[in-house]
């Protein structure tokens, strides 16, 4: 059974280099895309598992968070 996936709406894949989920969370976002969903993968190589949430100390968690915002911002624009 094939599953169409193109009315899906687009993903945002956000990774860390030091996650456990970071090979898992590259496959979802490159089978988003074969299946016809736009989805954009980006993995902050420095960074490890739920850093996002971190802001206090760790610069790039502000990146990560500002950078989800806008893809969230894009989405409902559309």
């Amino acid at each position: 059974m094939h599953d169409d996936h193109s009315s899906l709406p687009p993903a945002f894949v956000l990774t860390a280099g030091y996650d456990p989920l970071r090979d898992e969370g590259l496959e979802y976002s490159q089978r988003l895309t074969l299946a016809g969903t736009r989805a954009t993968h980006l993995c902050f190589e420095r960074q490890i598992h739920g850093f996002a949430l971190m802001g206090k100390v760790l610069d790039e968690a502000a990146d990560a968070v500002m950078l989800c915002a806008a893809a969230l911002r894009d989405a409902f624009a559309r």
